[in-house]
């Protein structure tokens, strides 16, 4: 079965006692690029970009390279879903500058937002229609409430993919759902969030659970434990041991400029 997985790190800053790993580029950005085929951006929570920046962003990468871009707090957080449709629709018009390289909307929501059937259905099926054919919808719910049959169901029938997490808030073993069009993982960083490493047994664990659970969907691997810099050793070295198992090399995985054919992207 065809395995795409992208590997990449909330944000793309490079710690300097990383920055040998990397090629040079013109951008801190297009040097991330060499290495890795993914970025998390996550500054489009705190604050709008013009959609000339996100063409920008897109025109310093690899045909390859995605991005997923993550939904403002002005419709998570503040209309916490409700009469969201004019901050959703400047988003779209803002991130879709990315053109083809946009690969997924991250929609977080805050620990304090229960299910409600009444608010989620009508959000979710809009935004879905505001976004280009192809792009992907992963939802990180962080209250308990999300995990009951009708929120699956929601999720399931508008192919949105509820998001892995570690540490783990709605599926107790931290993975995603087996339903939606991706399968969409963020390491936080455990047990510290944000600052703790993973060591190689843990990141080994993890690329086993990600070959099982992808199911010939693309999958996206997010290290966010940026704090204290381990996020980029620890997308590095799991890069590196998706790359390395014989079965997996030009099976779909994707990887950076100058490896052999097989690694191509979606």
């Amino acid at each position: 079965m065809r395995l795409t997985v992208r590997t990449g790190t909330a944000g793309w800053s490079i710690p300097s006692v990383h920055r040998d790993s990397f090629a040079e580029g013109d951008s801190m950005l297009a040097r991330y690029a060499t290495r890795l085929d993914m970025a998390e951006i996550n500054s489009s929570f705190y604050r709008p970009h013009q959609r000339k920046t996100y063409e920008r962003w897109a025109a310093s990468v690899p045909a390859a390279f995605r991005f997923a871009v993550k939904l403002p707090r002005a419709v998570t957080h503040e209309q916490r879903l409700r009469a969201a449709s004019l901050p959703t629709d400047r988003f779209v018009e803002e991130c879709t500058g990315l053109g083809e390289k946009l690969a997924v909307v991250l929609v977080q929501l805050p620990p304090s937002l229960a299910f409600d059937g009444r608010v989620a259905a009508p959000f979710f099926a809009m935004l879905a229609r505001s976004l280009p054919a192809g792009v992907h919808i992963a939802c990180e719910p962080r209250h308990p409430t999300w995990a009951q049959p009708r929120a699956e169901e929601l999720f399931e029938r508008l192919g949105i993919n509820r998001v892995g997490a570690d540490p783990p808030v709605i599926a107790p073993d931290g993975a995603p759902s087996d339903y939606g069009s991706c399968r969409y993982w963020r390491l936080h960083g455990a047990p510290r969030v944000y600052y703790s490493n993973y060591g190689e047994e843990e990141l080994s664990a993890l690329a086993m659970r990600v070959r099982a659970l992808a199911h010939g969907k693309p999958a996206f691997v997010v290290f966010d434990n940026t704090a204290s810099g381990c996020a980029t050793a620890n997308a590095l070295a799991f890069k590196d041991m998706l790359m390395a198992t014989p079965a997996d090399r030009g099976a779909g995985l994707v990887g950076p400029p100058g490896l052999e054919p097989g690694t191509k992207g979606l």
